[in-house]
C-alpha cells in the first residue's frame, strides 16, 4: 500500500494535513484496480474515497481510468459526518503522451483530462491540461527530479510541479499550492 501525507494551502477546500492511502491491485498485464482513501489528520474524519479501474495502452502511450469517488465536506468535530452518497460521483480520466522526444525518453508533452459526473450522470467538474514533463535521473547521487510545467485549458491556469524522490510540490498561478510526502 502506498501512503502519503498531503497538505494544501489554508484557503482551499479540504485544507490542512491529510493522510492518503492508495492500493493498486493488478487485474491483467495492462489493467489494475486502484483504491484511494484519505482522512483529515486533525479530525480523523474521512475526506475522500475512490475506486478506479485503470487500463494502460503502451503502444498509444496512453491510459484511461473509470471509477467512483466521493468527497466528504469539512464539518465540525461535534457533528456526524454526512453520508458518502451525498457527494458520490462517477470519474472518467485519461492521459496521453502526445509528443515523446525520441532522443530523450525523459522529456515529453502530455495531455490529460478528467470528468466528474453526479449520480444522474450530469457533469459536475471538468479539467483538461497540457504539460511539459521532464524527468532528470540522478541529478545528484540518489536524487531523481521531475519538473512539470502545465496549463489547465478550461480554467486557463498555468501550474508547476516539482517532484524530488518522495516530495512533490504543486503551485498554481492563482496562489493555490499543495505539498505531498510519500512515506
Amino acid at each position: 500500500m502506498e501512503t502519503s501525507l498531503r497538505l494544501r494551502g489554508a484557503s482551499q477546500a479540504q485544507d490542512g494535513l491529510r493522510i492518503h492511502a492508495k492500493e493498486k491491485l493488478p487485474i491483467s498485464s495492462n489493467a489494475l484496480l486502484q483504491a484511494h482513501g484519505e482522512i483529515h489528520a486533525t479530525t480523523g474524519a474521512p475526506t475522500y474515497l475512490a475506486l478506479l479501474l485503470r487500463s494502460f495502452y503502451p503502444r498509444l502511450s496512453a491510459n484511461l481510468g473509470l471509477g467512483l469517488s466521493t468527497r466528504f465536506p469539512n464539518y465540525p468535530r461535534n457533528r456526524k459526518p454526512p453520508s458518502a452518497w451525498d457527494h458520490f460521483t462517477y470519474t472518467l480520466r485519461a492521459k496521453k503522451a502526445i509528443i515523446p522526444f525520441p532522443s530523450n525518453a525523459l522529456l515529453g508533452i502530455n495531455i490529460k483530462g478528467r470528468l466528474l459526473a453526479d449520480t444522474n450522470f450530469k457533469p459536475t467538474s471538468r479539467t483538461a491540461a497540457v504539460e511539459l514533463a521532464w524527468t532528470i535521473l540522478d541529478l545528484k547521487r540518489g536524487q531523481d527530479v521531475r519538473l512539470k510545467l502545465g496549463y489547465q485549458l478550461l480554467d486557463k491556469m498555468p501550474y508547476f510541479q516539482l517532484r524530488e524522490n518522495n516530495w512533490t510540490f504543486n503551485a498554481y498561478l492563482d496562489g493555490k499550492w499543495d505539498v505531498r510526502f510519500d512515506l
